[in-house]
């Protein structure tokens, strides 16, 4: 009986964060689709020089939709590579949100060390030995993460220190 209740707790729990993302695509395409209409119906079919352009509602839709697509998919992509902006909004996001920072620091240290211990455990499964100096490395990284989080505050900034550069 558990086991149907953990299965539909599971269930229900997919399907509210499905539709809460769903929730946020169809009002972005309804956005979408609202500004079109209202452009072109107050707009466009009132001036005559921009209804010789675009005589039908279709056609409008249509090279609006093949224009608008590609320069808003360019222009996130520069906002996300290739401008500082980006990096100022994350800044500000770590800042206003020392939990995030917390967050990203705790999985690099996970990662950094998961990859460590995986490399030993291969080299062990195959029989080889470790030497003084593998060990050393994995004990001076087990002390550095042990002082890092024995010694950090949420405000206390440490946590900026540790990311990975």
């Amino acid at each position: 009986m558990d086991n149907d209740k953990s299965g539909l707790s599971l269930a229900f729990l997919i399907h509210h964060y499905s539709e809460a993302k769903t929730l946020d695509v169809q009002f972005l395409i309804k956005a979408a689709i609202n500004t079109l209409t209202v452009t072109y119906y107050l707009a466009i079919d009132n001036y005559p020089a921009l209804k010789e352009i675009f005589p039908s509602f279709e056609q409008y839709l249509l090279i609006i939709v093949s224009i608008g697509i590609p320069i808003l998919i360019l222009t996130g992509y520069s906002h996300y590579k290739k401008t500082k902006a980006f990096r100022s909004e994350v800044d500000i996001w770590i800042e206003s949100n020392p939990y995030q920072a917390r967050w990203l620091v705790n999985s690099e240290m996970t990662l950094q060390l998961n990859l460590k211990l995986t490399q030993f455990i291969i080299r062990l499964s195959n029989g080889e030995k470790l030497s003084n100096e593998e060990l050393k490395e994995l004990i001076e990284l087990q002390k550095k993460f042990s002082e890092h989080v024995s010694s950090r505050t949420i405000d206390d900034g440490k946590d900026k220190e540790m990311f990975p550069k």
